[in-house]
């Protein structure tokens, strides 16, 4: 993992941009395929305007071949939901504290493997963050397919966020973390500049893509390093494969634990649906439901109709790594025992936190494949869904 990372690394070192341009002669026409009645979506901001994707789109399309290899190596698969929360965790031999993860959602959501990036590794996001909003000097991103814009929003806010949480690690909780110079947590802070425009991941979410796209399926694309949102994919999106992934990513999320369950008649669903809710969900809860019901399973349809209230109060603000944001102590004179009675040493170089979490991951896996009803479900873990000769455009 770290040889291809460092590959990433050294690549983006060389100054060779992070969103490369390709230049084609057309592009193929296939890639045009309650009280919040009250409720309207935050006006417009003109500081934002330039950012409107224009009626023409331009033949230019972008290539994130380098931030692909980079997800693919530093993210960690959690698989599909199995929509139970993990039992307790009990604490190691010889300490009353418990390390890593201990929520009860710590089984759902991609990990990125944040406690074994090195110094050189996190300049090298830095590096490809500064790269991306270059790219917006010297072509006019309004301009692209709509699918190339949408697909430079999303990489450029989770490039963003990977790299603050990185360069801070380790931390719990995300959503804390205040950026230097701004006196503001990460969601806030204006850190990015886009055509000198300075803009904080939620203004890319909330002033750019949620206005100019009507398709709400855009939510599942953003990740905000923490359990509670969408999961990190681990293939980069480009113009031709955003409609693919965002409809894997909607079907996970949605039947996932941690964004819809059930208490008495009240379906109880994640905060990301109450921010995206003056631009998609105005006829609230009709328009939640309805959208929900596009990707549910049987368990959420069942879900859905056995209650009548929506009440918008899921998330899991624990950072979506494989440690739970800390550093285990080894203790070298701790070990356990196999199934002959003999000694097990834990290895120095992966901390018993991360161990088990791994672990625990590993026995959900195997749950699901015991059990026939999952199968279905199995694409999630390993990402490779087919792509369609024709791409879907998001409008």
């Amino acid at each position: 993992m770290q040889s291809a990372i460092r590959t990433f690394h050294r690549t983006a070192a060389l100054g060779i941009c992070a969103a490369s341009l390709l230049a084609t002669s057309t592009l193929a026409s296939a890639q045009q395929p309650s009280t919040a009645l009250a409720m309207q979506a935050p006006a417009n901001d003109a500081r934002f305007a330039r950012f409107v994707p224009s009626g023409q789109p331009s033949a230019t399309r972008l290539d994130y071949s380098l931030w692909n290899e980079a997800l693919n190596f530093f993210v960690f698969s959690m698989g599909a939901s199995l929509r139970e929360r993990a039992p307790s965790v009990q604490p190691n031999l010889g300490t009353r504290r418990v390390y890593g993860h201990t929520s009860g959602y710590r089984l759902e959501a991609n990990r990125v493997t944040f406690s074994y990036l090195e110094d050189d590794v996190i300049q090298s996001l830095a590096d490809y963050r500064r790269d991306l909003e270059l790219t917006a000097d010297e072509i006019d991103i309004a301009s692209l397919a709509r699918n190339e814009q949408l697909a430079f929003w999303i990489n450029l806010h989770n490039v963003a966020i990977i790299e603050q949480i990185a360069k801070n690690y380790p931390l719990k909780n995300p959503s804390e973390l205040m950026i230097d110079g701004y006196d503001l947590p990460l969601d806030e802070a204006p850190f990015i500049t886009v055509n000198g425009v300075g803009m904080s991941p939620r203004d890319i979410r909330t002033k750019i893509v949620y206005p100019n796209w009507s398709d709400p399926k855009v939510m599942y694309g953003f990740f905000r390093g923490d359990i509670g949102g969408p999961s990190l994919r681990r293939e980069a999106y480009n113009g031709r494969n955003v409609g693919r992934l965002l409809d894997s990513a909607a079907k996970e999320f949605a039947n996932a634990l941690r964004a819809v369950d059930k208490r008495g008649s009240t379906m109880r669903v994640s905060k990301i649906y109450e921010e995206a809710r003056p631009f998609y969900f105005a006829d609230w809860p009709q328009d939640i439901r309805a959208h929900i019901s596009d990707f549910a399973s049987e368990e959420v349809r069942e879900i859905l109709a056995d209650t009548s209230e929506v009440d918008p109060v899921l998330y899991e603000t624990s950072i979506a790594d494989l440690a739970n944001g800390e550093k285990e102590p080894s203790y070298s004179n701790v070990f356990s025992t196999d199934e002959n009675g003999m000694p097990v040493y834990p290895d120095p170089r992966v901390p018993e936190n991360v161990r088990r979490m791994v672990q625990e991951r590993d026995a959900k896996v195997a749950k699901m494949l015991r059990h026939q009803d999952r199968v279905g479900r199995v694409y999630i873990i390993t990402e490779q869904d087919e792509q369609p000769a024709e791409p879907e455009v998001v409008e």
